[in-house]
């Protein structure tokens, strides 16, 4: 039997294997993030866990200026524009980062005072922020390559022990001082900024090349546009935190947080699909071979949407393990930020279209279009409906994020393919429905458990029959398609 597995296991493709590594690595991640929230909530004090959550939003924005973000889209273009260079592409793209978080630096530090004032952030975590955007980008340009070209055991292996080391560091300090929250951030920081020299080093030694005038011109004039792109996706998924904390305070961003990881517990694994899908998607895009992309996203879709209802279906019994029960109202904010990973995933889909044909103004105008909503709309109906409004305002949000990528999407296809869309809309619309009505459903039965858990069972076992129709959605992603 396990003879036979392995056999089995040998003839899949080393693209789908990698996509599969992928997964299960993403799985373990996550799952090691989770595992740790109820030591680090009865550890710290809501005040102090909602100071670590404050900083990872104000470094994720501070994180797209200090970066461009260059790791993201216009990496993988890169990677398809330059096969025969790669490595100097990887360490010049990483010099374009470090130049660009370094002017960002300067230009903090005459304005510290005031920028310290409005972040809410002291200039050691602010200067610690910027030291992770320095480093951090290193190790995020040397996964991106492995994920494009389907390297997974180094990646595994490099993931795996970060993810171990900075809880298990974070355990530590928040033990020997009573600035809880502050040792927990720079803790996690240390592990980034460590880890990220060591590829920093790495990178620039193979690639040997700090500037280059055509990828470095390459790169700005693709990331640019995006930036606001990038801004409104952290603005959706982080600002919340911000305006929680300025209109309700630190007790309430920790319970939002909470709910924020728990729900979107799975997000990093729909991210891990994506990036693994990407490379494939532009080969056949390339190809001019659309019809396997209307096929199997389907299909994959049904996938994402099975995995996003996981969290919805069990919600109130792990809220309950996972923190104290004064996070417990938090379990209300956890169906509509799972079902913004489910919109996360397919804007993803839409918009790796726009990115192929390097149509960035549409990207960035669908992008800014959910941020400006998101803000209005927190401001408008938090102070009416309190805090955990911000989860369904992030939702409809992603709908709409979702709604303007398809539409963008369809242009594009209009201009380059002479087609209306390289996937199948009226399947998507069709899962996208259904699941919303699955997710109605699973919360109007929070206080009938043994139902809920039937649901589970039932999906599983239908899984079980149907695992051929995985099984084949896996093959077909193939490194040469």
């Amino acid at each position: 039997m396990i003879s036979k597995l392995i056999e089995k296991y040998k003839q899949i493709p080393a693209a789908a294997k990698a996509s599969l590594w992928f997964a299960v690595c993403s799985v373990i991640q996550k799952g090691i993030a989770l595992i740790t929230v109820p030591l680090f909530t009865r550890l710290l004090t809501t005040d102090q866990y909602g100071q670590f959550s404050v900083y990872q939003s104000w470094y994720q924005v501070i994180s797209i200026f200090a970066t461009l973000n260059l790791c993201a889209g216009v990496f993988n273009n890169g990677m398809t524009k330059y096969p025969g260079e790669r490595n100097k592409y990887m360490s010049s793209m990483q010099g374009l980062s470090t130049v660009a978080t370094l002017l960002l630096f300067c230009v903090y530090l005459p304005f510290r005072e005031y920028i310290n004032e409005f972040t809410g952030l002291s200039t050691l975590l602010i200067v610690t922020i910027f030291a992770e955007c320095l480093a951090a980008p290193a190790l995020a340009f040397w996964s991106a390559r492995q994920r494009y070209e389907f390297k997974y055991i180094a990646l595994v292996g490099v993931t795996i022990g970060v993810a171990v080391l900075s809880p298990a560091l974070g355990l530590v300090a928040v033990n020997l001082t009573e600035e809880k929250g502050v040792a927990r951030i720079l803790s996690a920081a240390l592990v980034n900024v460590c880890v990220g020299l060591f590829f920093y080093i790495l990178n620039i030694a193979r690639g040997k090349k700090f500037f280059n005038k055509e990828y470095w011109s390459f790169a700005l004039k693709f990331n640019i546009p995006l930036v606001p792109h990038y801004l409104s996706a952290i603005v959706l998924s982080h600002s919340n935190r911000i305006m929680i904390e300025r209109m309700f305070g630190e007790t309430e961003v920790a319970i939002y947080s909470v709910a924020y990881s728990f729900s979107l517990i799975m997000n990093i694994v729909t991210q891990s699909i994506n990036s693994s899908y990407v490379p494939w998607t532009y080969r056949k895009l390339k190809d001019g071979n659309t019809a396997p992309l209307k096929k199997y996203t389907t299909i994959l879709l049904l996938v994402i949407a099975t995995i996003s209802l996981i969290p919805v279906l069990v919600a109130p019994e792990l809220m309950w393990i996972i923190a104290p029960p004064e996070y417990a109202e938090g379990v209300w904010i956890i169906p509509p930020l799972s079902t913004s990973v489910f919109f996360m995933f397919l804007y993803n889909l839409f918009a790796n279209v726009e990115f192929y044909f390097e149509k960035t103004k549409f990207v960035m105008l669908a992008s800014v279009t959910g941020a400006i909503a998101n803000v209005g709309l927190n401001l408008l109906l938090m102070p009416k409906f309190g805090y955990l409004a911000a989860g369904y305002v992030t939702m409809l949000c992603y709908m709409l994020f979702a709604f303007a990528h398809y539409m963008f999407m369809r242009k594009v296809c209009k201009e380059k393919l002479n087609t209306k869309s390289v996937y199948n809309d009226k399947l998507i619309l069709l899962i996208t429905l259904a699941y919303l009505g699955c997710t109605a459903l699973a919360m109007s039965l929070y206080n009938f458990a043994i139902i809920r858990y039937s649901i589970l069972v039932i999906a599983f076992i239908v899984l079980i029959i149907k695992r051929d129709f995985v099984i084949n959605l896996i093959k077909s992603i193939k490194s040469k398609g």
